[in-house]
């Protein structure tokens, strides 16, 4: 097994991680509250604007399948840069589009770019650090973020209502040129390319990674646990402003308030995984999005929501999705030592395959606080499965290896 990483002279400054990694997700955050304005803008429905939202998070998928195994083969640095020219573009090229098809067609180029900092942001993480270290390193990482993507909605308001649904995409635009240049001046390679790709050598990375149950299990429940909160994001302005009745301003403030939440969670992983079992973390965490999904069915099933328990709930549902969330990459960046970009790549993909489908799902029937109720407790049921099958695996196969050095030293 490959020694673990050690923090390096050379290794990337946190905050410029934080913005190479914010790249990928503030582009979906801060366009949501213009959402209306973009469909009264172009003529279309509500159905045709979220599609922005699910093309933008296919893309995140997507690109995370080439990146990560790319990057173990010609490194990191090569790849960011060359995904934050993309993702730059892509803005420039949204702010410009003049149809509906053609701002999800520039929706996903920018996705394409935006995912570069997701995937090897990550993978510059565990390159300098040890388990632990790693886990530590990336509550931090996410806590830092949640700032960016808490406070998105609001800045997206405030540009819907200074310039409209195309100012957003000004400002992520001058964003993506700004860390394409600090991460060409700062960031170094860190990972150890092999300098080795083909089609078959990616292939066979990820059928490795696949044939794994455990990883297969990680991925799945890490995926749900982390990305159901997605289909509230793209339900949140409709549910707020119509079912609700509440001004377009108050999407943006419900939104920040629930990403709070999520940081709560990160600061939480990174003081208690010096204590606590990652297991138990990835459990319980999830168990209290399971818990606050299943009380906002029962308020809209029972005609008692409100803006302030929507948002409570959502708030510590996204807390329990915080703290498992860096447990949940550790485990799998962990599961096969050979592939750690493959490997963060394929769970990045995960990520976001499934929170495209809980986003699309969500945009089904006309009762969107029903949908996304639905939505949430299906995915944090289905994570909770998943989670615990991988820890009990792990845990048989911790078991097995015991017995095995035992019976050697006999």
């Amino acid at each position: 097994m490959r020694a673990s990483p050690s923090p390096s002279a050379g290794a990337p400054p946190l905050w410029l991680l934080v913005l190479i990694t914010l790249s990928g997700t503030l582009a979906m955050h801060m366009f949501v509250p213009a959402l209306p304005d973009a469909a009264r803008s172009l003529g279309v429905g509500p159905a045709a604007v979220q599609a922005t939202i699910s093309i933008y998070i296919v893309g995140l998928a997507l690109g995370q399948l080439v990146y990560g195994p790319l990057s173990d083969a010609l490194g990191r640095r090569p790849l960011l840069l060359g995904g934050l020219a993309l993702y730059a573009a892509g803005s420039i090229a949204a702010m410009l589009a003049p149809t509906a098809p053609a701002l999800i067609a520039a929706r996903f180029i920018q996705a394409l770019g935006g995912c570069a900092g997701l995937a090897l942001g990550r993978a510059m993480v565990r390159d300098t650090n040890g388990p632990v270290e790693a886990v530590r390193a990336l509550a931090l990482l996410n806590l830092m973020m949640m700032v960016g993507p808490g406070m998105a909605p609001l800045v997206g308001s405030g540009l819907v209502a200074l310039g409209g649904w195309r100012a957003v995409f000004v400002a992520l635009a001058l964003a993506g040129v700004a860390t394409l240049l600090l991460s060409w001046h700062k960031v170094p390679e860190t990972g150890t390319p092999t300098g080795r790709v083909s089609p078959g050598r990616l292939a066979r990375a990820y059928a490795a990674l696949l044939r794994s149950p455990t990883f297969v299990a990680y991925a799945v429940g890490g995926g749900c646990a982390t990305t159901a909160v997605y289909a509230f994001i793209a339900a949140a302005p409709f549910i707020i402003t119509e079912q609700l009745g509440h001004p377009l301003r108050d999407v943006g403030i419900a939104l920040g308030v629930v990403m709070v939440g999520m940081a709560i969670g990160n600061a939480l992983t990174r003081r208690l995984a010096l204590s606590m079992r990652l297991g138990r973390l990835l459990v319980w965490g999830n168990a209290v999005s399971v818990a606050c999904a299943l009380v906002f069915l029962a308020l809209e099933l029972l005609g008692y929501l409100t803006l302030e328990a929507t948002v409570g709930l959502m708030l510590l549902f996204v807390l329990g999705a915080g703290m498992a969330s860096p447990a949940a990459l550790s485990k799998v960046l962990t599961v096969d030592a050979r592939h750690v970009g493959a490997a963060a790549g394929l769970y990045g993909f995960a990520q976001m395959a499934l929170g495209a489908l809980f986003t699309l799902l969500v945009g089904w029937g006309s009762n969107p606080a029903l949908a996304s109720s639905c939505v949430l407790l299906g995915a944090a049921l289905v994570g909770q499965g998943c989670l615990q099958f991988a820890l009990r695996r792990e845990k048989r196969a911790r078991g097995e290896r015991a017995r095995g050095e035992r019976v050697r030293g006999e």
